[in-house]
């Protein structure tokens, strides 16, 4: 008996949501929005996830939702911190395509309507890689550029997970992807690193495309390398085991 072919979601009715987790990041959202305005053509919700009332980017974009029903503020209540930002913009996604954006600019919107093509040719995964043929990197730290390029290069050859660049947050997932795995991760951005991780482990089809991600010019990184990194190594080490 002939097995059918997963149904391929339909563009006119498959909402992108764009997750973007901020903190203080007045200096940059306005620019933001105008970037994914000008980039991003699908059909699209913007969740801006939030930790504090305080948070200084709240003017800017509540000004902008006033007048774009399209965008949507979160409040995370699970836990102050990029990590549970994040997962709080997942648990805001009904289903379909979640990509997770950062504000600070560094991410290359140019690129996320093929991102959501490769969604759409059946990918529950879609990588934008710096280290992939045709991928670049501006700026930042000399050793995460270094420990970053290195974890993705030997999981890619040594174990044949298909992007080059696992540690990379801007990419693109399906929430039944999503819905279907527990998210352990307790620190910071290693979220993506354990997602991919498991994906792969679950044999999801998992996509990359190449793209340029720039140090930002605004505001402060809330990357804590030397905290973080155990967590990294956690699911490194998952990832090498068969």
């Amino acid at each position: 008996m002939a097995t059918s072919k997963p149904k391929t979601p339909d563009p006119k009715k498959s909402l992108l949501y764009v997750i973007v987790p901020v903190f203080n990041e007045k200096d940059n959202f306005e620019h933001l929005y105008s970037e994914v305005q000008k980039h991003i053509k699908q059909n699209k919700q913007l969740i801006v996830v939030y930790d504090f009332d305080e948070d200084n980017t709240l003017p800017v974009a509540r000004k902008i939702a006033k007048s774009d029903p399209s965008v949507k503020l979160v409040k995370n209540t699970i836990g102050r911190g990029p990590l549970n930002a994040i997962k709080s913009g997942f648990a805001a996604v009904p289903a379909g395509p979640c990509l997770v954006v950062m504000a600070d600019l560094s991410d290359d919107l140019s690129m996320v309507d093929d991102m959501y093509q490769a969604y759409l040719n059946g990918a529950q995964v879609v990588c934008g890689s710096r280290y992939m043929n045709g991928g670049k990197q501006i700026g930042g730290p000399l050793l995460k550029r270094t420990l970053s390029r290195l974890a993705g290069a030997s999981l890619h050859y040594l174990r044949g997970v298909p992007t080059h660049d696992i540690t990379n947050n801007f990419k693109l997932y399906d929430k039944k992807l999503l819905d279907a795995i527990t998210i352990e991760s307790t620190g910071g951005f290693e979220l993506a690193m354990e997602i991919t991780v498991k994906a792969f482990k679950r044999k999801a089809k998992i996509a990359e495309l190449p793209t340029t991600w720039r140090d930002r010019e605004a505001g402060e990184s809330n990357f804590k390398l030397w905290q973080w990194l155990p967590s990294y190594l956690k699911w490194y080490l998952l990832a090498l085991k068969p």
